[in-house]
């Protein structure tokens, strides 16, 4: 027995170990997971702290709400304004009229404030739970474009108007609504809503829409003309004007939600449904002063401010905008459209109207619109713009249009970039390309500038498939513009304004795109700057050697042929360059062109089939540059460092020779020069009574020196249609001469073949006889001879002279001189062919 009790207690220390180790562990996991729940809360608490500075960092001050909605002087925000450049021309104000907004306070009895119906209208219809709510609503958090209360409605429309659309938005909208309900009570909030409502038709406020739309003060609002606006502040585009009978039923509506909130009685009830409210009549449209410009603009300012804050007021927009080119700018156009359209001229003053052009007589297009635009291409600004104008009638809108030639300049621009200038040589002919030029001509041998400046489609489409529509269509990019999409005005004027800047584009970053601008500032009425663009951006494009070809090109009047050069309509009286271009179907028309201050981009367009030219188009661009440019210096643009001028011939480009009739100013890039001289011109021996090419053998009384085009093979034909003089294609009658016995040559024969080292034999003597020497020439009329012999002793029927043929072959020419001791030199000719 004694040796079992040590068993014993071994064993139960053992199990008591055991526990006690299983306790151990036990407690080590609880307190692992407790250390770890612990971590998690104080992640979770860390988190949500820096969630939270994020979600309020540069959160508004809700002290600037008074500021915009309870001004000490009783004013409200006043309207937004557009103004011109100077500031002395209103061009749109955002309200129905240019009253000053009046702060009404909401009162239930005094007949001097707001109505209370209105403030249950409004409640019943935008926010029943108003007085019961915090200030904010969580049921639509996942609707990032629905504020559900009348406090959120106010911070997002005048705080938080600018951030986008998204979860932290909804939450700091939220958070603001919470502190301003809890800062200002919710009387304050009602009553700075009804204040600052947007009703519609440029309406803010409950004070200028019941104006609007009932004529009579808010103060003096009915509960059914409340309602009526309860609903409108709920749904702005649904108001009387725009939509009456919509607005009487939502009226309705919002009177029976009134009832069933038990805002009003059921007497009240009943009067109000059986009222019938009289609208105002919406006052005629008047036509709205460079509305196509303000469109602009405020496409523009769109992609900076919310439009709906720039329509709630408050803020002052200085524009780019020249009062009085636009207007000059609308009136001629609206004459050029009347004209062009065949309409009496409009009953308008139009002191510019002087600066216009006659149109081509017998032109007639009933159907056609015009439209322009002038910029100022030192700072991308935009002076001007004509909306749409149909039958001497402006409207707002600018549209895109196709392009067609008006674009060509960047297929040559690309093929300056690769060696190429405005004096190389394209020959316009058939068979060269499928594309027709627009007045069914060809135009032979020219030089690229003539093509460029005459906005000849078939030299174009030359040079395009030599350079490659893919770098055609990089380099057009690089400029905002593509040959084979639609353009608009505002395009083209940037893409040439830069031309018209040495290869610069000023202008502004607008939506991730570079533009000229409308606007100088944005600036709120307390002075704050919302938006400067005083100060332009400048994008090279080009270099300034490339852009002064191109300007060079375009602003030669002397390349301008046909009806351009006749009627001077592209002539302004100071250096312009002007591309023109038009579409195929002679539906679209366009004139753009520019000086180093100014951009004037036209377009005509019609839908009938009546064949617009550029012509017309030209004459408003003409009369345009002048409005615009009447003020200004007649600059020219100064000659880069990276440009050579230089005499060349017309129409090769190469170097001038004696035989060339035309020598031209070129310009070239700096290294791009021509080495060779001109072989376009050449000189020819002619028999003049044959009028064929002279031989060796011709009579030299016969022959005379003219000068003639050299064309290539393939444009003979074309050469020989268009009646232009060119070298005769045979040589004269070959007729055996007479044989001298003291001059003559009796081997090889006349007509003979030889090959290798040849013995020239004959006689070279006579009376007087001094010397002899043998030549040979190329050819039937050698211009060029090589003397293979001479001799100062008489030869009679023996070797004059060995001509060793190797490396030659053809037709050669053998002459044989003996000089007398008069100085006279007598000779006999031979033709052999070299074999």
């Amino acid at each position: 027995m004694p040796q079992i009790t040590p068993i014993l207690r071994a064993r139960r220390e053992r199990r008591l170990a055991k526990q006690r180790d299983n306790a151990a562990r036990t407690r080590n996991t609880f307190l692992s997971l407790g250390m770890i729940v612990s971590l998690l809360i104080a992640a979770l608490i860390i988190t949500s702290a820096f969630a939270y500075v994020n979600l309020t960092r540069d959160l508004p001050s809700i002290e600037t709400l008074p500021q915009f909605l309870n001004p000490p002087d009783g004013l409200l925000l006043q309207p937004t304004r557009i103004y011109d450049r100077t500031r002395e021309n209103i061009l749109f104000t955002f309200a129905p009229n240019d009253a000053p907004r009046r702060y009404i306070p909401l009162s239930d009895s005094n007949p001097q404030y707001l109505p209370k119906s209105l403030a249950d209208a409004v409640i019943a219809k935008t926010d029943p739970k108003f007085w019961q709510h915090s200030g904010y609503s969580l049921a639509t958090i996942t609707n990032y474009e629905n504020h559900a209360t009348l406090a959120q409605r106010l911070v997002y429309d005048l705080l938080l108007f600018d951030e986008p659309a998204s979860l932290r938005r909804a939450l700091r909208e939220r958070i603001l609504a919470a502190q301003i309900t809890a800062h200002f009570g919710r009387t304050q909030i009602l009553e700075w809503y009804l204040n600052s409502a947007n009703f519609g038709r440029h309406a803010f406020g409950s004070e200028t829409a019941a104006q609007l739309y009932f004529g009579k003060s808010a103060t003096q609002l009915s509960t059914t003309e409340s309602a009526i606006l309860a609903a409108v502040s709920d749904s702005p585009s649904l108001n009387p004007y725009d939509a009456p009978q919509t607005a009487l039923e939502r009226g309705t509506e919002t009177i029976r939600m009134m009832s069933t909130l038990g805002l009003l009685s059921d007497e009240a009830t009943a009067n109000a449904l059986g009222e019938s409210p009289l609208f105002q009549t919406p006052p005629p449209s008047q036509p709205q002063f460079a509305a196509a410009f303000v469109n602009l603009l405020l496409a523009q300012l769109d992609s900076q401010i919310p439009r709906a804050r720039i329509e709630r007021g408050g803020l002052t927009i200085v524009s780019t905008l020249d009062y009085n080119v636009q207007k000059g700018s609308s009136c001629v156009t609206a004459f050029y459209a009347a004209r062009l359209a065949g309409l009496p001229d409009p009953l308008i003053e139009c002191e510019a109207l002087r600066f216009l052009p006659a149109l081509p007589p017998g032109v007639t297009v009933s159907d056609s619109s015009a439209s322009a635009i002038i910029t100022d291409p030192r700072n991308g600004q935009i002076l001007a713009v004509v909306g749409e104008t149909l039958q001497a009638q402006e409207t707002p809108l600018i549209g895109s249009h196709q392009p067609g030639s008006a674009l060509d300049a960047f297929v040559y621009l690309t093929g300056f970039t690769r060696g190429l200038s405005p004096a190389s040589l394209i020959w316009d002919i058939p068979g060269k390309t499928d594309v027709q030029n627009f007045d069914g001509a060809y135009h032979g041998p020219i030089r690229l500038r003539v093509a460029l400046a005459n906005d000849y489609p078939a030299p174009t489409a030359q040079v395009l498939a030599q350079m490659g529509l893919e770098n055609v269509t990089k380099i057009a990019s690089s400029f905002g513009v593509a040959r084979d999409k639609e353009l608009t005005l505002l395009n083209a004027a940037g893409a040439y304004g830069a031309f018209a800047q040495q290869g610069v584009y000023f202008g502004q970053t607008i939506a991730d795109e570079f533009w000229p601008v409308t606007l100088f500032r944005v600036a709120g009425n307390d002075g704050s700057v919302w938006l400067d663009w005083t100060t332009p951006q400048a994008q090279p494009v080009v270099t300034p050697g490339l852009a002064y070809l191109m300007n060079h090109a375009l602003s030669d009047e002397t390349a301008r042929e046909g009806a351009l050069q006749s009627s001077n309509v592209l002539e302004i009286g100071r250096p312009a360059a002007v591309k023109l271009g038009q579409t195929d179907d002679a539906l679209d028309a366009w004139a753009i062109g520019y000086t180093p201050t100014r951009v004037a981009a036209v377009w005509t367009g019609t839908h009938s089939f009546s064949k617009l030219t550029p012509r017309l188009s030209a004459a408003l661009w003409n009369a345009l540059m002048q409005i615009a440019s009447q003020d200004l210096p007649r600059d020219d643009w100064s000659v880069p460092a990276e440009v050579a001028v230089i005499n060349v011939c017309d129409p090769s480009g190469m170097l001038p020779t004696a035989e060339c009739p035309t020598l031209v100013s070129e310009v070239f890039l700096n290294g791009n020069e021509p080495l060779q001289a001109d072989n376009m011109y050449r000189k020819f021996a002619v028999n003049r009574e044959t009028g064929l090419l002279a031989t060796v053998f011709t009579l030299p009384q016969l022959i005379e020196e003219r000068v003639y085009l050299v064309v290539p093979s393939d444009a003979r034909a074309w050469a020989e249609s268009a009646g232009l003089a060119i070298p005769p294609a045979t040589y004269d009658v070959i007729q055996a001469p007479q044989i001298n016995p003291d001059v003559s040559i009796t081997f090889p024969a006349l007509f003979a073949e030889v090959s290798g080292n040849v013995k020239i034999d004959g006689t070279a003597a006579g009376s007087d006889f001094v010397s002899y020497r043998v030549l040979v020439g190329q050819g039937l009329n050698p211009q060029e001879w090589i003397q293979i012999g001479e001799g100062a002793a008489p030869v009679t029927n023996g070797l004059l002279a060995e001509w060793n043929t190797n490396g030659l072959n053809g037709l050669y020419a053998v002459q044989l001189q003996v000089v007398r001791s008069d100085q006279r030199v007598d000779s006999a000719v031979i033709q052999v062919t070299v074999k």
